[in-house]
């Protein structure tokens, strides 16, 4: 693949960043070399009701493993994130939330926040949820999904908020392996005009999980749910009648800030436990200097609540800084394909974070839905949640950003907690599908399969060599799941399960989960790579590509191909797209099969889901595992129907 073209930092946006060239190369030099000391000057960023006075005590040895950060402090999540910004900010917007539907809007003051907060904490120690206890949260983008959380750890309590997209099944076993003691949850959700079922699946998933002894319920859409008398109560009558003011616990720095499970595409879902102190540091420290936020910016973040994007950049890091930030519960194309754009316009945004594939599937709506919008407020941009692909970089920088915005493409896990690579903006330059380099404090290595560290412009393994604030310490009832998963495939290091390389300016490009890897007659290829060469044709809106058995090659290159609006499926496009990745690739990049797909199969986060993807290239079409959290059932059938139609015979095309 070609090397990308380097846009460099715009001399306007420079002058004003919070970091240069020059204080990134300083800073970045002393952080690594003096790490307690970087960290004991970010952590003076937080109130402290205990100081601490040890910085750090980690090892990622397999015998001895330890991730401790500031572990004899102690502090308060929600007087960090509320009370201190009070009473300067009582009477400033801290959320401006849009409903799915364009006419409802609420803008939520930080007075009006500290309020719900402080009542809800005192209506859950009155449900018998003490220091330590877990509360599930099941909600959709509302502001209560926020004072929801900031009451939990008001008392201590620890959160374990579940994407409100998932079944009733899965939100039974994400309850039962907390042990959650109380479920906070909505009559409905509202998203894409529909509703979304969320006190009936509360009420399913807890016929099976009968150990949660109460549920809040906050009326969203007013519909009429089954009610339980003794264990439900409706939020706003009962925060009506708490107490005003609930004094704030203090709690370890290592004590559980929070729990959040991972997708579970596959197997038992991991709860990754994430502590207070050192969370947040790093959150709050890197919020502010990833986004270059300053006083009075509006900021916002698409994903939804149950992703740790929107808990450590939609929720704390804003909350801890004390800015603005937007909510949206819906989705960006309803009621038409400008929603986002639109909201950017009314809001001001100022700082705008979301993920690669939606990016890609507004492209496919073509330019004119964004320039019929007022975007002059833009001044950063951001990429989460997988490697941003060139072309959809372009178009993001010259269609959203009017060519004048940086592109912070952030490169963490749920399992960091936080960004560990990123073009930090104002310091360095973007370089179209390159996460950057590393941030402050943090210390990646590319190795290979012996676990040899390789030096200089190198592709292998991602890992990291020492430990962050951020760093979740366990998976919860599971540490030696967590040890084999992260630290035991290459010893010493912090394995992040995904391939990256590194090239001459110490730019790293991630190339996708090490799983996700192709090994096509002994040459590995990896997905992204692929992905990004056939999402270079100008036909093309987005790509995923799989392995699948190859009677003589081992693994053979399946492409499914979603192409722009008003572009006809064709055989001769099917070889213009094959010729494209032989000629950005190589021959043994040739797909071996390229089947169109009007769209891909995604959960409601937007994550493309690429075991069903892989079953359906291998032909088997038994068992999908868990469809709950489709977005889009019809997508999954149409790719089924057009495989089992296919006549695969090894050449690069379906029928």
């Amino acid at each position: 693949m070609s090397e990308p073209e380097i846009h460099p930092v715009p001399p306007g946006f420079a002058a004003r960043a919070h970091v240069d060239a020059a204080a990134y190369a300083a800073t970045y030099r002393r952080s690594v070399e003096d790490t307690e000391g970087f960290w004991c000057e970010q952590a003076a960023f937080l109130d402290w009701i205990t100081p601490f006075t040890q910085v750090k005590d980690t090892s990622f040895a397999l015998e001895d493993l330890r991730i401790r950060w500031f572990a004899d402090g102690t502090l308060n999540a929600s007087h960090n994130c509320i009370d201190r910004h009070l009473p300067a900010k009582a009477d400033v917007p801290a959320i401006l939330w849009e409903g799915d539907d364009p006419a409802e809007r609420r803008t939520v003051t930080w007075g009006e926040l500290a309020d719900k907060v402080n009542r809800l904490a005192n209506v859950l120690t009155g449900l018998g949820v003490r220091q330590g206890d877990v509360v599930t949260i099941y909600l959709p983008v509302i502001p209560e999904a926020v004072v929801a959380m900031m009451a939990c750890v008001r008392i201590g309590a620890v959160h374990s908020v579940v994407f409100s997209g998932f079944s009733a099944e899965a939100l039974a076993d994400r309850i039962a392996d907390a042990r959650a003691k109380v479920l906070i949850t909505a009559d409905e959700g509202r998203r894409g005009g529909r509703a979304v079922p969320l006190k009936r699946n509360a009420d399913r998933a807890l016929e099976r999980e009968r150990a949660v002894a109460h549920v809040v319920v906050v009326r969203r859409s007013g519909a009429d749910v089954p009610f339980t008398p003794g264990r439900d109560l409706w939020y706003d009558e009962a925060v009506a009648a708490a107490a005003p003011h609930c004094p704030p616990v203090a709690v370890g720095a290592e004590d559980p800030l929070f729990i959040l499970y991972t997708s579970g595409s596959t197997g038992k879902p991991k709860g990754l436990v994430h502590t207070t102190g050192g969370y947040l540091v790093h959150t709050g420290t890197s919020w502010r200097t990833i986004f270059d936020w300053h006083e009075g910016d509006v900021f916002w973040c698409t994903a939804d609540v149950g992703w740790v994007t929107a808990h450590t950049y939609k929720i704390y890091g804003p909350l801890l800084n004390g800015a603005t930030s937007v909510l949206f519960e819906g989705v960006p194309t309803w009621p038409d394909s400008s929603r986002w754009w639109s909201i950017i316009e009314r809001y001001r945004v100022n700082i705008f974070y979301t993920a690669p594939t939606a990016i890609r599937s507004l492209m496919r709506e073509g330019e004119e839905p964004v320039r019929r919008h007022d975007l002059s407020s833009l001044r950063v941009l951001g990429s989460v949640g997988e490697p941003i692909n060139p072309e959809a970089w372009r178009w993001y920088h010259r269609v959203v950003g009017g060519g004048r915005c940086p592109i912070v493409d952030t490169y963490w896990q749920t399992e960091t907690g936080a960004v560990l690579l990123t073009p930090i903006p104002g310091a360095v330059p973007n370089k179209p599908g390159r996460a950057g380099k590393p941030y402050f404090g943090i210390r990646p290595v590319v190795v290979d399969a012996a676990n040899a560290e390789l030096a200089g412009p190198a592709e292998g393994n991602l890992c990291f060599a020492d430990s962050w604030p951020a760093q979740a310490r366990t998976i919860l009832h599971d540490h030696g799941r967590f040890l084999r998963t992260y630290f035991a495939p290459f010893p010493g290091r912090f394995f992040t399960g995904d391939g990256a390389s590194r090239d001459a300016d110490g730019y790293y490009r991630i190339s996708g989960r090490v799983d996700d890897v192709i090994n096509v007659s002994g040459h590995r290829l990896g997905t992204v790579e692929l992905e990004s060469a056939i999402a270079s044709h100008p036909a093309v809106a987005e790509a995923a590509v799989v392995g699948y058995p190859h009677p003589v090659k081992g693994q053979g290159v399946f492409a499914y191909v979603t192409l722009k609006g008003g572009i006809a499926e064709s055989e001769g496009l099917r070889g213009e797209i094959v010729t494209r990745v032989r000629d950005r690739i190589g021959p043994i990049a040739t797909p071996d099969v390229v089947q169109w797909a009007p769209a891909l199969p995604k959960n409601r986060a937007g994550k493309i889901l690429r075991r069903i993807l892989s079953k359906a290239a291998a032909g088997d079409f038994a068992d999908f595992g868990d469809t709950s959290t489709v977005a889009d059932p019809d997508v999954v059938a149409d790719i089924v129907a057009r495989r089992r139609a296919a006549r695969v015979d090894g050449a690069a095309g379906v029928p």
